[in-house]
């Protein structure tokens, strides 16, 4: 692995063969830059963290799979570029001074107390009350997910999706046999809305449960407390139980909310959902495969609980027990104000340079959701899917024009993005973009695209 972690821009910029590159993102928009860190961060989210050559999902495996030197800055999959909390380190480091490796008693003090601070955490955040004999530790949000249908959803049936949704979902449903049953969302100039009259239309007697995503991954929306309730209404009427990944609920914009669903005041409601949440998406923990879920109906989740076994790990306890301290939340608080000024910027710099493109400020993640109908167009997306589709090997997955798009930009930005089309009925013409990462990254990003563009 890189040793090279801690590296300044210009050498970042050099070792990732980026340096014909530095004058322009040092040019464009100097002011951006200076104003990256707001006064009195104790956290520097700022200085690029090289993630090169690590094994690196992100960023490894796109130069992988499209070649050397393909790509300059990955802002595919949903996780962060920064440095662990320093709360974090120290915690793994201090566990590692004992040099034994044996199991882990479940019951023990420390186990307990980091159950304790995934309580303290929701009640102090959100308000919510979390029954101890209701809280179930899991191995990631996918496998709890995978579990909860596979004890609800027989094999064949539909599971509910509001779509454009994460993608990742449909792997939770290959995975428990079960099959999508799509309602879109509404969009109208960038905003998007629930469907409830659709959503309702879609259910049938082979319908159990829906998955629910809030915040919405990719649109970025936060439910309102009235949104849920309606959701909650119907599903409720429907026997259809509501299974409420809330994975990014810690990220949210300025001036917006994140309303829990197990918050809602119909008590009724939430006995017939089951919610899912993690510190991986909020501290950039994916690796440690630590999660968790609760209801407030203890039947559903004991019934859950027969179709669920987790291994989790001893550094994966240390590092999330860590993470749900004051001094993780003191970090995490200025992340979200760092990712907020990094939406703000991308919703400026793609307004003013990239008109092609139409993006809104979400209310929530640190995802922003592309248009880029007016850049399928101009590349001529849907022929070139077309032609690919005419020759490509037997067995080879279909070729999207949202798949066009994203090799456009790899090949001629160095960028790779998420090809909207994985995301469900209402992801054409899309493209999903993580800015969980330096703003001088994104500013690259968007500097090479907007080059990109006005040489196509």
């Amino acid at each position: 692995m890189s040793q090279n972690h801690g590296v300044g821009r210009r050498t970042f910029l050099k070792n990732a063969g980026l340096t014909a590159f530095a004058g322009a993102v040092a040019t464009s928009h100097p002011s951006a830059l200076s104003a990256a860190l707001p006064p009195g961060n104790k956290y520097d989210f700022d200085t690029v963290y090289d993630r090169f050559n690590t094994d690196c999902t992100k960023f490894d495996q796109q130069i992988a799979r499209y070649g050397k030197g393909s790509v300059q800055v990955g802002m595919g999959i949903a996780d962060m570029d920064f440095r662990a909390a320093p709360v974090i380190t120290r915690a793994i480091q201090e566990r590692l001074k004992h040099e034994n490796w044996g199991y882990l008693d479940m019951t023990g003090a420390y186990v307990q107390a980091y159950r304790q601070g995934i309580i303290d955490w929701n009640k102090r955040r959100y308000g919510v009350d979390i029954d101890p004999a209701n809280l179930v530790l899991t191995a990631g949000v996918h496998p709890a997910i995978v579990a909860t249908l596979k004890t609800f959803s027989p094999r064949g049936s539909k599971v509910l999706l509001q779509t454009p949704t994460y993608n990742g979902f449909y792997s939770d449903l290959r995975d428990s046999g079960t099959r999508a049953e799509e309602s879109p969302l509404k969009e109208v100039n960038g905003v998007f809305s629930m469907d409830f009259d659709d959503l309702e239309r879609r259910i049938s007697h082979e319908t159990n449960t829906l998955l629910l995503c809030n915040p919405q991954n990719p649109t970025g929306n936060c439910w309102s407390p009235a949104d849920l309730m309606r959701v909650g209404e119907i599903c409720l009427r429907r026997r259809v139980i509501v299974l409420a990944d809330e994975i990014h609920c810690d990220w949210v914009t300025k001036g917006q909310k994140y309303t829990p669903f197990s918050s809602l005041p119909d008590k009724a409601i939430v006995n017939n959902s089951i919610t899912f949440k993690a510190a991986s998406k909020s501290f950039g923990l994916a690796a440690m495969k630590h999660a968790w879920m609760f209801s407030d109906n203890a039947e559903l989740i004991n019934r859950v609980r027969a179709n669920h076994q987790a291994d989790l790990n001893t550094l994966g306890f240390a590092a999330n027990k860590a993470a749900y301290t004051p001094e993780g939340e003191e970090w995490l608080n200025q992340c979200v104000a760092y990712i907020d000024g990094n939406h703000d910027f991308v919703k400026a710099y793609v307004d003013t340079h990239i008109p092609m493109i139409k993006v809104m400020k979400p209310q929530g993640t640190y995802l922003s959701w592309l248009d880029v109908t007016a850049v399928a167009d101009k590349i001529d997306a849907k022929r070139q899917a077309e032609e690919a589709n005419r020759t490509k090997a037997h067995g080879a997955a279909d070729i999207t024009p949202e798949t066009v798009v994203e090799r456009f930009f790899v090949k001629h930005a160095k960028v790779h993005l998420n090809q909207g089309a994985s995301y469900g009925l209402g992801g054409a013409n899309h493209m999903r973009m993580n800015i969980a990462t330096s703003r001088k990254l994104i500013e690259l990003a968007l500097s090479n695209i907007a080059g990109a563009l006005r040489k196509t």
